[in-house]
């Protein structure tokens, strides 16, 4: 017998599932969609400025917790790894949920996981308190895509997607002066700490300017108990009420850890020699599994009907291309520096070029080019602009004289390529999918995280900063390279299954 209607109000209403609307004044402000807009950019500049400022304190907690620099290293990769397994599941429950109640929940989270973080006595429980963060990471970032772009005109989304972009980079660009003067000046602590009151910022303001994407059902009188209705299953017969997928998650969790793994093993990490193969060959298994889970799953985590969408499946590689050419430079460039003698205060000037060039491209680039192009041609060229860019960069001499415009060309082109390519993506998304596919974009586009964290860990592992380096700056340009192909127009489709 289903519960009574005030007795599930007030469920809802104690586990904060009743998504409150904005007030009046600001829901009749007819800008008032940038407001949200402007919400969602907190988190985007959180989400990024936390990435970047932790890559800052790996020697502080090496000395602070006398630990080596694999160990240290999963500070990073334990928030990548939990981001990558629940972007998808978080967005397929926030369209159930509500996408603002779990963006809000998700400031709530990060904000006590960091400040437990910046209490950590032990590096390990540093590590556990930067999975808890990853929760609250994951539940804003997959909502932010889909906040974005079911909350502004049709018009207006690919600016919107842009200024989320620049928001992200500015976060990127900040992260490196923020977290070595906190270093230098305060604690490690306050690297995590900084978090807080930007995520408490978040929550006030989401509270009040977000728009609620969850209608709650009018009351209606009580209706005779009807025969519920199964839909067919995959041999004509019922099929059972849907579940979540959870074999999928874990799949999903065990191919992305073991990948990462490999990868983190081949750069340093003290794990025999062979278990890089064993680990790849289990990355593998693990994902030919999930790609079967998903196909039968009645509520998959990826939904197939999404990802063989030829604009989204494209788009998807894009994405995790182009995060992968936006982070490995800033993970590679202070090592080659370094080796040249650069100073690291002097490295991470010459760095912000890539996200600050980023940040104004993703805000106005755009303009620049003719208002008649099409998202996927804007796309490929900024694929093209950023392969010029890391071309130059990989044959010449390492100096923090010539590195920055290289890299501001490279940065430029990305500021172009990636908001194009995410509109093309969202445009092609059913809109009760939306979050799905926002979560989708996301998680890949941590995956293009920590590739790109890892990539030139392996490359100078292997072959030294210098010729590493710049066997890294090739294989890069090559992903440009295989942007500028895949950067296609998607269709819009009506519905997909899942």
């Amino acid at each position: 017998m289903p519960a009574p209607a005030h007795r599930t109000r007030l469920v809802d209403s104690v586990l904060l599932l009743t998504e409150r609307p904005r007030p009046r004044t600001v829901a009749a402000w007819p800008h008032a969609h940038w407001l949200a807009v402007g919400t969602v950019c907190l988190g985007a500049f959180l989400g990024q400025l936390t990435a970047s400022v932790t890559a800052l304190v790996f020697p502080a907690l090496e000395q602070h917790f006398d630990a080596g620099f694999a160990s240290v290293e999963w500070v990073a990769l334990a928030y990548l790894l939990v981001l990558v397994a629940l972007l998808a599941p978080v967005g397929r429950l926030s369209d159930t949920v509500g996408r603002k109640t779990m963006y809000l929940g998700g400031f709530a989270v990060f904000a006590l996981a960091s400040l437990a973080a910046g209490f950590a006595g032990g590096l390990w429980v540093l590590v556990a308190c930067r999975a808890v963060q990853a929760v609250g990471g994951a539940m804003m970032q997959a909502n932010s895509v889909a906040l974005v772009a079911r909350g502004v005109p049709a018009g207006a989304m690919r600016t919107a997607l842009g200024i989320q972009a620049a928001a992200q980079a500015l976060g990127l660009a900040l992260g490196p002066t923020v977290g070595g003067l906190l270093v230098a000046h305060a604690s490690w602590r306050w690297a995590f700490w900084v978090n807080v009151p930007i995520a408490v910022l978040g929550l006030l303001a989401g509270w009040f300017l977000l728009p609620r994407s969850r209608r709650e059902p009018a009351p209606t009188r009580p209706a005779a108990p009807a025969r519920p209705v199964e839909a067919a299953g995959p041999g004509g017969g019922p099929r059972r009420e849907s579940r979540f997928d959870l074999l999928g998650l874990v799949l999903l969790a065990a191919a992305s850890s073991s990948l990462l793994l490999a990868l983190s093993t081949a750069a340093g990490l003290p794990l025999p020699g062979w278990a890089v193969l064993v680990l790849l060959a289990a990355a593998g298994a693990f994902t030919v599994a999930l790609a079967r889970q998903e196909q039968r799953a009645d509520t998959p985590i990826i939904a197939p009907g999404l990802v063989n969408t030829p604009g989204v499946r494209a788009g998807l590689v894009v994405a995790l291309i182009g995060y992968l050419l936006l982070f490995c430079p800033l993970v590679l460039g202070p090592v080659m520096l370094d080796s040249a003698g650069v100073s690291a205060g002097a490295a991470g000037l010459v760095i912000t070029a890539l996200p600050a060039a980023f940040a104004i491209a993703a805000t106005a680039g755009g303009a620049l080019l003719p208002r008649h192009w099409s998202d996927a041609r804007r796309g490929r060229a900024g694929a093209l602009v950023t392969t010029a860019g890391l071309l130059v960069l990989a044959v010449l001499p390492v100096s923090p004289l010539l590195a920055p415009v290289p890299l501001a060309v490279a940065g430029f082109g990305l500021g172009l390529l990636l908001p194009a390519n995410n509109t093309l993506v969202m445009r092609s998304i059913p809109a009760e999918s939306s979050a799905v596919g926002g979560g989708m974009v996301n998680m890949v586009r941590s995956l293009g995280t920590a590739l790109g964290t890892a990539l030139p860990v392996l490359g100078v592992h292997m072959a030294g900063a210098g010729a590493g380096g710049r066997a890294v700056l090739l294989l890069l340009v090559a992903a440009a390279l295989a942007a500028v192909r895949l950067c296609r127009t998607g269709r819009p489709r009506p519905a997909v299954r899942g």
